[in-house]
């Protein structure tokens, strides 16, 4: 068994809390938005996986987070397939962040982004299963007085075949909570899969027909008030002061409150009856702020701070072989390109919010997180309470993509809370602080050099990124020797970062340079779903074309003649290009565009059209994927789909500009996403082959934007090097 069933983890509360607080890349009282685990002494478990109730109900707790990726039901899928229980009567349940930590981290790692919640935790949920399976069937050959190894169990039932006698789990399940955990289980082969595997519906899809799910911004406590803020309006602003008395006398209105805390937060917050009294309070209260040194910063000096990177002699390597220089000086064609990508916000549909309560003694938190730990160590930090005197209770999440791996929002309602003891106070933020105040996917620049032989090979690639590091603003104790290796994810090669190798570029270049020249605006940077590889597939994949254009090849053979030692890459876009028509003489525009990443190999093909006044049409748009292995087909067609709605609406409007210091997209009608007249047909190819787990939410991101760019060339002529596409004429 892995050691996470083996070995419980001992960690200290400093360790817990400088570790789960950096995790958040990506979880009662009152209402909940499912049951919670209670207390082992009021409710009696086979292992801290499964809970099966004496009416046959069989409960699997989830530690990752909801948040619409399909998580919970893949994750129910592998634990009940070991377990052998009848789906039907599957239900769940999440595990709290503070049992976790009682139970010396039982249930692992809670922390959902990076595509981890099942590649991450696969190996040990299914052995969680497995075991349980185990014990139930040795709690009826107990009580037979029979060897385990003559009993079997199928659909819930165990059976002993020579004396003809079944029992159900629920009837051996108090007792097979008393049964020794084993130390070894066998797993089953995923080719002999019967219930994950599958395409089952989602556990959580009636709930949110019926309206029966509970969201963050739906938590109402008995006796609850409601807060809304305002931080300083430039990043590394402060607030002054504020005129209390203006809004005193305002309806529903308690008071307000100065909010600066450890993550940042340096504005103000007013507490009422109801969340609109105190927003429009909030609204009128008069507030000084000292709008600090970068009052007067703008997306020109972004863009200065950027290109002064393009050409800078300092610069960290991510990527290297062979002589590029010297390529270049045997190349019989040479290409330049320079790309621009923009800051983004996460935008998710539902805002920041939190829910808390705090005492002398006590702090509980009801929040969306995509990281409850890292909530939970938030809890803890701002209530200035230990671990053990804290919790946090996970909601479903209108929306995560990243953003709510940060825990800024849970230190803000606890320091509200604070002020208000015993009184549950729900903090809401509003849709225009959600804009202003994000974690931003980072603006980045890359220059591209290429070379070509006569005979048409490329034989040298310099890519110089320019941009913004995530790790030098959220995690500095990550960086390497001051290099933040996350910047090379999709472009560095196997092998020279293990860490990287899940996001390894799949071409054979003979030599090669990729370095990264660090330039951080002061703009607060974050994981947005998809993270590094959004830009760097941009780059690489429209550059390629560029190249193959040169070299007066197609842009296909061009590929696939460097993915000669990668298999599963050439798969992949084959299949894609097939499915898409490449190479058809319709007279329609098509455009590739692959990537290796979080583990797993996709590949897309885009077909557009672009009117006389350069008006864009997507028409189409297949896209292949192999993860290894399939937990859930329609879960994942559903993720590649919803993977391009969000990665065209970063490519078509997604941008976060600056002036005098301020973001100036507040909303959606100045941040709009893809609408569903504006969508392209996506057609899914999953071609898993086998051998590992890879993920899904994420890497068909990259793939979106530079398929269609290098599809606008083939429509037009003309390279589209800048997002958003709104900004841009598509006709020369």
């Amino acid at each position: 068994m892995s050691e996470s069933m083996n070995k419980a983890m001992t960690v200290s509360r400093r360790g817990f809390l400088v570790t789960t607080s950096t995790l958040g890349a990506g979880l009662a009282l009152g209402m909940t938005t499912r049951p919670t685990v209670a207390s082992a002494s009021a409710y009696d478990e086979v292992n801290a996986w499964v809970h099966i109730a004496s009416d046959e109900t069989v409960t699997i707790r989830i530690a990752r987070s909801e948040m619409g990726q399909g998580t919970l039901t893949g994750l129910a899928q592998l634990v009940a397939e070991e377990l052998d229980c009848d789906w039907n009567k599957v239900t769940y349940e999440f595990p709290t962040p503070g049992q976790n930590v009682a139970r010396e981290r039982v249930w692992g790692d809670f922390s959902t982004g990076g595509s981890r919640g099942l590649r991450g935790s696969h190996q040990y949920v299914r052995e969680g299963g497995a075991a349980a399976k185990l014990m139930l069937v040795q709690a009826a050959a107990d009580a037979w007085n029979v060897p385990a190894a003559e009993c079997t169990a199928a659909e819930s039932i165990i059976s002993h075949a020579s004396s003809g006698r079944t029992t159900t789990y629920g009837k051996v399940a108090e007792a097979a909570a008393s049964v020794p955990v084993p130390t070894q289980v066998t797993l089953r082969d995923p080719a002999d899969w019967r219930v994950a595997g599958k395409p089952l519906k989602r556990l959580d899809t009636a709930d949110k027909l019926t309206g029966k799910l509970i969201y963050g911004a739906d938590i109402s406590l008995p006796n609850m008030l409601c807060a809304s803020i305002m931080d300083c309006p430039v990043m590394g602003g402060k607030l002054v002061s504020f005129d209390e008395s203006a809004i005193r006398k305002m309806p529903g209105v308690k008071g307000a409150v100065a909010v600066v805390t450890s993550q940042g937060t340096n504005g103000v917050a007013v507490v009422a009856d109801t969340w609109w009294q105190a927003h429009s309070a909030l609204k009128q209260l008069p507030i000084e702020w000292d709008r600090g040194p970068n009052a007067n910063f703008d997306d020109a000096a972004v863009t200065a701070l950027l290109e002064d990177g393009l050409v800078a002699d300092d610069a960290y390597v991510g990527n290297w072989g062979g002589d590029v220089e010297a390529a270049f000086g045997a190349s019989a064609t040479q290409v330049e390109a320079t790309y621009k990508v923009p800051s983004q916000n996460h935008a998710p549909m539902e805002p920041m919010n939190a829910t808390a309560v705090f005492t002398k003694d006590r702090c509980e938190v009801w929040c969306p997180t995509q990281n409850g730990e890292a909530a939970l160590a938030a809890a803890s930090e701002a209530s200035g309470l230990p671990l053990t005197q804290c919790e946090v209770y996970k909601t479903i999440l209108g929306g995560g993509f990243g953003r709510r791996g940060a825990g800024d929002y849970v230190h803000q309602v606890v320091e509200i809370a604070k002020v208000f003891p015993g009184t549950p106070i729900k903090l809401q933020w509003s849709r225009e602080e959600d804009q202003k105040h994000g974690f931003f996917h980072p603006t980045t620049m890359a220059k591209m050099r290429g070379s070509l032989d006569a005979e048409g090979n490329l034989t040298g690639l310099h890519m110089r990124i320019s941009g913004q590091s995530i790790l030098a603003g959220l995690m500095p104790h990550a960086l390497v020797e001051g290099a933040d290796y996350l910047q090379f994810q999709g472009v560095i090669k196997e092998g020279l970062n293990p860490s990287m190798d899940d996001h390894s570029i799949c071409y054979d270049i003979p030599n090669v340079l990729v370095d990264h020249a660090m330039r951080n605006p002061p703009i607060r940077p974050g994981f947005w779903r998809g993270v590094n590889v959004n830009q760097n597939t941009i780059y690489l994949e429209c550059f390629l074309e560029e190249m193959a254009h040169a070299a007066g090849r197609d842009a296909l053979e061009f590929r696939l003649a460097l993915m000669k030692n990668h298999p599963k890459s050439a798969a992949v876009l084959k299949a894609a290009a097939e499915q898409g028509g490449w190479g058809s003489n319709d007279g329609k525009a098509r455009g590739l565009a692959f990537l290796h990443s979080f583990g797993s190999y996709v590949a897309a093909c885009a077909e557009v059209s672009v009117d006389d006044d350069g008006k864009l049409s997507m028409d189409r748009i297949v896209a292949a994927t192999d993860c290894g292995t399939a937990v859930n087909p329609q879960q994942i067609e559903a993720q590649v789909q919803g993977s391009f709605v969000y990665g065209l609406s970063g490519a078509l409007y997604s941008e976060s500009t600056l002036a005098n210091g301020e973001f100036q997209e507040d909303n959606f009608h100045t941040y709009p996403s893809m609408k569903i007249a504006a969508m392209p047909k996506v057609e899914v190819i999953i071609m898993p082959s086998g051998g590992f787990f890879g993920g899904v939410g994420e890497p068909t991101i990259g793939v979106a934007a530079p398929a269609v760019l290098n599809a606008i060339f083939a429509a037009t002529g003309k390279r589209i090097r800048q997002l958003p596409l709104k900004d841009q004429s598509l006709r020369a």
